[in-house]
């Protein structure tokens, strides 16, 4: 290599990681309740035998989620913070789907959000200090989020919408869309002529 690029490299900033700010600004709960949620989620919520759904919702709402009624919580489902946790009357939360809350994520009723899916509301200031930076997530009513797809902070998906297989979603989707795909592009409508 050069010494012109060597150089180069050695001009771009290297954020020293030991003096990062964590992430225990997003707790808002003293810490024994963090850890003891993390034991309960292990037992009761994450764990992949067929527990009874009412009993990961029962976990959940001890711990501060506001869930409605006839959810069904399908097995190995994580939530990092279940007090940021709000979901609508019958919607289906199916396996491997992981909340990484760090923020609030609102989650409408009679809403499906399939396997493996990913909803994370926090990133880091990745140019100054990589300090933890979240937004919430609002998933209006009647949405369908497939399969292993990605829902970041600041995703707003519009009522009814349906969200295809591994797509990334990271801004405001309208109402009755159909999205896919790296960029969650709009494909179409999902009811009625999208003439």
């Amino acid at each position: 290599m050069s010494k012109e690029k060597a150089a180069a490299r050695e001009d771009v900033p290297v954020i020293n990681l030991a003096a990062a700010p964590g992430e225990h600004s997003a707790w808002d709960r003293p810490k024994l309740v963090v850890y003891l949620w993390a034991v309960v989620e292990l037992v009761l919520v994450t764990n992949p035998w067929q527990i009874s759904s009412a009993v990961r919702t029962r976990a959940l709402r001890l711990f501060g989620a506001e869930i409605g009624n006839g959810v069904i919580f399908r097995p190995r489902t994580r939530v990092k913070f279940p007090w940021k946790l709000h979901i609508g009357d019958r919607s289906w939360i199916g396996e491997g789907v992981w909340f990484h809350n760090q923020d609030h994520i609102i989650v409408g009723s009679d809403v499906v959000i399939s396997q493996e899916t990913l909803l994370t509301t926090g990133s880091h200031a990745h140019r100054r200090d990589m300090a933890l930076v979240t937004r919430s997530i609002v998933i209006e009513p009647g949405v369908w989020i497939t399969s292993r797809c990605m829902i970041l902070g600041g995703a707003n998906i519009g009522r009814s919408s349906l969200v295809r297989p591994m797509t990334v979603v990271g801004g405001a989707i309208p109402p009755n869309s159909v999205v896919g795909g790296p960029n969650g592009e709009i494909l179409g409508t999902r009811f009625g002529d999208a003439s």
